[in-house]
């Protein structure tokens, strides 16, 4: 049966009427976020803007929640129940794009500079809206709820949550609203029913050789060292864990599920002199899997193999783990709850300047420029039900759990909802045709094209946590479902604890690429040729 709009009531309403009259004023302040574009760990400014204006609104906000640098905690409230929400605000290297109908990096920035690609500027700007708008008719309306709104960086190698869900932060959450830009054909403008996102493990592998000398004995006296035959070193090491691991990939897992196994070089032998060993290379695997049974014998392989590279190379071995996340639960309850308030405020909507843009586009590529280049599903809701079936259209009958993110880690602490809500992108000119990928950066940053997304966000994320708070049958029907799949709520027969330990320490001081300050200016790591 499809899930009908939620009424309106004198709370929802205030809580739009201060989004509608701040509009201009968040529009500015996404601007400002996309412009900083922080790669993972590294996001210092967009921190600390969120952590200035909780705080200004009356939000108590630690900084550095769960020893992690760029992560926080805001709390407003003394009663009512816990409802909890985040911000993320994390770009990805190498994706800078200006606000322009063309690519090109943003004005003054090298083109390996980081850029918002989902975007998370503006994901995080509709969730902290929503939060404040509700936050606004509670104080108004006299309404006893407690807030709880997260920073979460490292989104992108699923970082932060998974650590906060160790250190006990989620425990005393009631209800959770995760939301993020939709990037599903079947799956805009809705929210998960019965698939949610599978689980994503990141590790480390650091091969040191700090002991080149003892490699092996002379052969012969040179009288100088230089002249000795070489340890192999760490960067022989990267080289081979990187080329065993490719050819052993067919062998960890069965060819099914969608799973995939990537990685990122961080250090490569620090360059040293052509006749010294190099001394430290570090290879970073991430692996994306339905089932966490599915994540053991990758990381099995991968152990052994690392081990015995580093015994060949000379080089001690070091294992850290970035993350372990677990697999999504589902909530019926809270999905139906929320989708009907995305019915009562209506999905985006996309208007002249926004259309106009995405033929500049379009005639820039040698296309035809279509009469309106986006996607009808673009501004229609999709009831939950029907982006099921057309999820598990593509997927077999036994997983259940299809691509990655670390609110995973929310669900299992309290009933979560996943809110997916239409992000610009353009319509095929032809079926299969694939536009380049920053055509969908420039749209994230350009406010006419980007403002419609966050809007219905900040509005369905506002008007969910008012009735969250203001219908105790609604939560209570959430959390009952929480506690029927998990068998008994935190710590039930069938809950899955976190994977990190409680005293897990973030791995933030890894060599991540960020921007640094220089007598020439602001500038990325890796410059420009």
């Amino acid at each position: 049966m499809p899930i009908e709009a939620r009424a309106m009531t004198a709370a929802k309403q205030t809580a739009l009427d201060w989004i509608e009259a701040n509009r201009a004023a968040i529009s500015a302040d996404h601007q400002t976020l996309w412009e900083f574009a922080e790669p993972a760990w590294r996001e210092y400014r967009s921190a600390a803007w969120y952590v200035d204006r909780l705080r200004a609104e009356g939000f108590e906000v630690e900084a550095g929640s769960a020893g992690m640098p760029t992560a926080f905690c805001a709390r407003w409230g003394d009663e009512g129940p816990v409802l909890g929400g985040y911000a993320e605000y994390d770009a990805v290297p190498g994706r800078t794009q200006a606000q322009t109908p063309y690519r090109k990096p943003r004005e003054g920035y090298s083109a390996y500079a980081a850029g918002h690609t989902d975007p998370h500027s503006a994901l995080g700007i509709g969730a902290f809206a929503g939060f404040i708008a509700a936050k606004r008719a509670f104080e108004r309306h006299g309404i006893k709820a407690r807030l709880k709104f997260f920073g979460e960086p490292a989104e992108k190698m699923c970082g932060s949550k998974p650590v906060h869900a160790a250190h006990g932060y989620y425990d005393d959450l009631d209800a959770a609203i995760s939301f993020h830009p939709a990037s599903f054909e079947g799956f805009r403008n809705s929210c998960y029913w019965d698939t949610a996102c599978l689980a994503y493990w990141s590790k480390i592998y650091t091969f040191r050789c700090d002991s080149p000398q003892t490699w092996t004995a002379e052969v012969a006296a040179t009288g100088h060292g230089h002249s000795s035959n070489r340890a192999p070193g760490s960067l022989d090491a990267v080289c081979m864990m990187y080329t065993l691991a490719k050819q052993l990939k067919e062998s960890m897992l069965p060819r099914s599920g969608g799973w995939t196994l990537n990685e990122h070089v961080l250090v490569a032998g620090q360059a040293t002199s052509d006749n010294l060993a190099p001394n430290i290379g570090q290879i970073q695997y991430s692996c994306r899997a339905p089932t966490l049974a599915m994540h053991e014998p990758v990381f099995a392989v991968l152990d052994r193999t690392a081990r015995q590279v580093a015994e060949m190379t000379h080089c001690t071995l070091e294992e850290t783990w970035v993350t372990k996340t677990r697999v999504g639960l589902p909530n019926r309850a809270l999905a139906a709850l929320t989708f009907g308030n995305f019915a009562l405020v209506g999905p985006p909507a996309w208007d002249q300047a926004a259309r106009d843009f995405g033929r500049e586009i379009q005639r820039g590529l040698g296309l035809t420029p279509m009469d309106d280049p986006f996607p009808a599903s673009m501004s229609r809701l999709t009831q939950p039900e029907d982006g099921e079936a057309w999820m598990r259209s593509m997927l077999p009958p036994w997983q259940m759990h299809y691509g990655a993110d670390d609110y995973v880690d929310y669900t299992w602490h309290a009933p979560t909802v996943r809110l997916y809500v239409a992000r610009p992108v353009l319509a095929e000119p032809s079926p299969g045709y694939r536009y380049p990928e920053w055509t969908r950066y420039a749209m994230g940053g350009l406010a006419a094209t980007i403002d419609p997304m966050w809007h219905a966000a900040g509005r369905t994320i506002a008007t969910t946590l008012v009735d969250l708070a203001t219908d105790p049958a609604a939560l209570a029907a959430a959390q009952q479902e929480f506690r029927e799949r998990t068998g008994g709520g935190i710590g039930g027969e069938r809950w899955v604890a976190p994977l990190l330990p409680g005293d897990f320490k973030a791995p933030v001081d890894f060599a991540w690429p960020e921007y640094v300050d220089t007598p020439r200016g602001r500038e990325w790591t890796l410059r420009s040729p």
